[in-house]
């Protein structure tokens, strides 16, 4: 007896589910070029540093940005709430597990500081570095306007899930084409997973959109709220709205894959399925001028009534640029993130990101599943 389906479930792919396919011609790594432009800034090195309070302070933000990245700084963090926040940040980490979560709460419940805004940043930009903030939609209209009197280069507006249109009775929701011609630099906005809001975000006047919702270690989303999308297929949705928004306006949105990128594997993959650039939380954590002490926890964790994230215990393995550039002391693929993205782009033929885009991507089993699998036809007689 025929029936109706009450609705399609779309199959969707992480990066450990799929693999890039080699082209026919080998490029010499260092004959690659990983330039990721947002407006007017053109960084040598296509990675942001989440913004996140384990990740990010005003100097680890000087030497991302010295090592040709761009490290966000959370103005609704520790940094812009405490004067001393290395005191708040050791005790995070020397709390017990099930002790963490209250103390989140009551560390981000004390008020944000207007004054700390303005040191923070005015600490980045004197030693030279690109100074880019974030801000939560719900505080981007009274902390913006600080911020860019402080001297900030690029503004990103960031949610757990961001859209172009919000319903509200209780307030009016930002309304991101003002904020673009209030502020007149670059503005990334995000986090979405999907062609259509990418698209309507894109149409807004932003120059940037962070990919993601729930693939990060430290983002427990899908299992707080059920919502989330794998980054492999996220990527691809907003890659596609990238390039119609482009075909219609003729203004080029990055897409900057944010979150689950654990090594330079998954790295890679981001690249394939159409980023321009990728953010990353965990692997800089564990960098030694990383803030966090060996710990790494979600921006939502902090929630008064519905905390979502959980600190993680990443320890400490490398310094910064190691993990960036190498030389690599694990086989992991958690450093030397940059040296991978060449190497992998000179064995598919790709001599920039662009044509990385247009890299082959096959589903494949994890490496994981085929190393059990080949183990086994090993002792099939």
């Amino acid at each position: 007896m025929p029936h109706f389906k009450f609705k399609e479930i779309e199959r969707a792919y992480g990066f450990d589910e799929v693999a890039l396919v080699p082209g026919d011609v080998t490029i010499n790594p260092d004959q690659t070029n990983i330039d990721f432009t947002v407006r007017d800034y053109t960084l040598s090195t296509p990675i942001l540093a989440s913004a996140m309070d384990a990740i990010v302070d005003p100097a680890l933000a000087i030497t991302f940005s010295k090592l040709g990245g761009l490290a966000v700084l959370n103005l609704e963090g520790v940094q812009t709430r405490y004067e001393n926040p290395d005191e708040v940040l050791n005790q995070i980490a020397q709390t017990p597990e099930n002790k963490v979560t209250s103390l989140l709460q009551k560390v981000y419940s004390r008020p944000i500081k207007e004054k700390l805004i303005s040191q923070r940043i005015g600490a980045i930009k004197q030693a030279g570095a690109i100074c880019a903030v974030s801000v939560t939609p719900v505080n981007a209209k009274r902390l913006t306007p600080i911020a860019k009197d402080a001297g900030m280069d690029i503004l990103v507006v960031q949610s757990t899930v961001t859209t172009a249109r919000h319903i509200s009775k209780s307030y009016r929701g930002l309304i991101l084409p003002e904020l673009c011609q209030q502020m007149s630099l670059p503005i990334i906005v995000g986090n979405c997973c999907s062609y259509s809001a990418a698209l309507e975000l894109m149409r807004t006047g932003i120059d940037g959109i962070l990919v993601g919702v729930g693939p990060g270690a430290a983002c427990t989303t899908r299992e707080v709220i059920g919502v989330g999308v794998p980054q492999i297929t996220a990527t691809l949705h907003c890659a596609a709205a990238r390039e119609a928004y482009l075909k219609e306006s003729g203004k080029y949105v990055a897409v900057i894959t944010d979150g689950g990128i654990r090594t330079g594997g998954d790295l890679c993959k981001a690249f394939a399925a159409g980023a321009d650039a990728v953010m990353i939380g965990s692997p800089l954590a564990q960098a030694t001028e990383a803030p966090g002490k060996g710990y790494h926890w979600g921006m939502s964790h902090s929630h008064p009534a519905l905390p979502r994230g959980t600190r993680v215990r990443v320890g400490t393995t490398a310094p910064l640029e190691q993990i960036l550039f190498g030389p690599t002391s694990v086989t992991d693929g958690t450093q030397n993130l940059i040296g991978a993205l060449r190497t992998s782009m000179g064995v598919c033929s790709a001599r920039t990101i662009k044509e990385m885009h247009k890299v082959k991507m096959v589903i494949a089993p994890s490496i994981k599943t085929e190393g059990k699998y080949f183990q086994a036809t090993q002792n099939v007689p």
